[in-house]
């Protein structure tokens, strides 16, 4: 997944702070390796009396790049919304699975802190593209499994949650082609190798290796021209989950590339971003509200 451009689901060229909406910066919620790992918060304001759903926004870049101080969650918070934006450690910094560790810790600092910022832990919702994507269906699928939660914090607290939007993120590195032979590839760096000489480490990556019938809701969205990771990922997760009983709902954007960059360039992409935008908190709504 090499990045192509700054990937802004929604808020759709929203960048400035919305006067109904507070954002408290780089607050701590664990550890990664030996280091203090990050979250922003945005929430509304003034604060609702009921405790809040929350959301969680998993940033993209190819597992390489990317940062959790975008205002990508600001549209949620307008909403009612507690959200978080996460920090999780590069393949540049740690190999697979630092970085599921870290979004799981995210999730469990979340429960541990329910009171002091009044949450409804009943409620957590998870979202990302790309390589945010990936990490977001795999928190989806793997909440609980032992053997990549972590040590990052709040140990005692559970990492299930309630809601899952993936865009565009890979699901089965095996069945990517552009990966087999090219340890430059996002999803090698990752696993810290050669998919084929990683299997079990590429095993333990893939979202799709966890799916069972307990799994929460699944929103799932893909450009049918993306040449980074293929429509056909998205698929072989919907296929998975659908099979299980999951309640797991497909959509695939018609000219749209990576991102959903028109593909041609020229071309209309359908659904449009707006109504991609109105499919993501419509989930969300239906998911976290009920």
């Amino acid at each position: 997944m090499t990045p192509q451009r700054r990937f802004r689901p929604i808020p759709f060229g929203v960048e400035h702070l919305p006067a109904n909406v507070e954002e408290i910066r780089d607050v701590v919620f664990g550890i990664g390796g030996s280091r203090p790992l990050r979250l922003n918060i945005a929430r509304p304001k003034p604060l609702p009396e009921n405790p809040m759903p929350v959301i969680i926004h998993i940033h993209g870049g190819g597992f390489r790049a990317g940062s959790y101080q975008g205002p990508e969650n600001y549209p949620l918070a307008e909403k009612g919304y507690f959200t978080i934006n996460i920090e999780y450690r590069l393949s540049t910094e740690a190999v697979f699975p630092a970085q599921i560790e870290d979004c799981k810790a995210a999730v469990r600092w979340l429960r541990a802190n329910a009171e002091k910022y009044n949450l409804n832990i009943d409620r957590i919702g998870v979202w990302g593209g790309s390589a945010g994507g990936h990490l977001s269906a795999l928190v989806g699928t793997s909440g609980d499994v032992p053997e990549i939660e972590g040590k990052g914090g709040s140990a005692e607290f559970s990492s299930c949650v309630h809601a899952v939007v993936d865009l565009f993120g890979p699901t089965d590195f095996m069945k990517i082609e552009r990966c087999h032979g090219n340890p430059d590839s996002a999803e090698c760096l990752l696993v810290g190798g050669l998919l084929e000489e990683k299997a079990d480490v590429v095993k333990m990556a893939n979202p799709i290796t966890y799916v069972k019938k307990n799994n929460p809701p699944f929103l799932i969205i893909h450009g049918e021209n993306d040449r980074i990771v293929p429509y056909s990922q998205s698929e072989l997760l919907y296929a998975a989950l659908k099979k299980v009983g999951v309640d797991v709902t497909l959509v695939k954007v018609e000219n749209a590339g990576h991102g959903f960059a028109p593909d041609p360039p020229s071309s209309t992409i359908k659904p449009s971003l707006q109504e991609i935008s109105h499919m993501i908190v419509a989930f969300f709504e239906n998911h976290l509200r009920k």
